[in-house]
């Protein structure tokens, strides 16, 4: 009898929330967690496959190089993948110099201003559909986004608000708007064809979530990270 195959797992390490690279140089996080409860639950072991940015996921969706995904939930996405309900909602904001006059999301866009974004990430797709008059910089990834803005590249950088606050508590003279300009939806996802598995996720997110076990998950990564 041929050995049961195990189930892919594309892992999105840009966005540093819900995963990361461990010392080891294996990935740990929210969505590797998951990843495993869900590869369990269906008698499958857990095969990873990392990427730096969700762009680069997504990019993949059609080619057969990954069976399960974990990004946020987008239009544009939509076109190639099926989405769960969300599990986790992450907030979108930006960082900004100390010295700068904006203290809301509100004021972001605005002729002349540039904004840094990771390429191809939620919030950059977010803000593409809904700024009319600012500029987006487009990075290699979050991180590098937020990297070009300490180094004098952009008047802001925008992304997930937990990477920014790190960055702001780690180099004096950068702040945080208290606001954000969404709420970004993260959810499981498959490559649209495969009907089957995408109900077979839905139903057994419906069950933990229920259950608080995807909660649990989420409160104790959270808790270490």
């Amino acid at each position: 009898m041929s050995a049961i195959e195990p189930l892919r797992f594309a892992i999105n390490l840009g966005n540093a929330v819900l995963a990361k690279e461990l010392p080891d140089g294996n990935p740990g996080g929210i969505t590797v967690e998951l990843a495993h409860k869900i590869a369990a639950e269906w008698g499958r072991t857990a095969q990873f496959k990392t990427y730096p940015t969700a762009g680069k996921v997504v990019d993949d969706a059609q080619k057969g190089l990954w069976d399960i995904a974990f990004l946020a939930v987008d239009p544009q996405r939509e076109e190639v993948l099926h989405f769960t309900q969300p599990y986790i909602q992450i907030q979108g904001t930006v960082l900004v110099n100390d010295s700068s006059p904006w203290h809301s999301v509100a004021q972001m866009d605005k002729t002349g201003v540039v904004i840094n974004v990771g390429k191809g990430a939620a919030y950059d797709l977010h803000l593409t559909r809904e700024l009319k008059n600012a500029t987006l910089n487009r990075l290699a990834s979050s991180q590098a986004a937020i990297d070009a803005f300490l180094n004098g590249e952009g008047d802001m950088a925008a992304g997930i608000r937990q990477p920014l606050a790190r960055a702001a508590v780690e180099h004096p003279g950068y702040r945080v708007l208290p606001d954000n300009f969404g709420q970004i939806n993260q959810a499981i996802c498959v490559p649209r064809g495969n009907d089957e598995r995408f109900q077979d996720l839905v139903a057994l997110l419906t069950r933990w979530q229920a259950e608080g076990s995807v909660q649990q998950i989420i409160d104790r990564e959270l808790a270490v990270s």
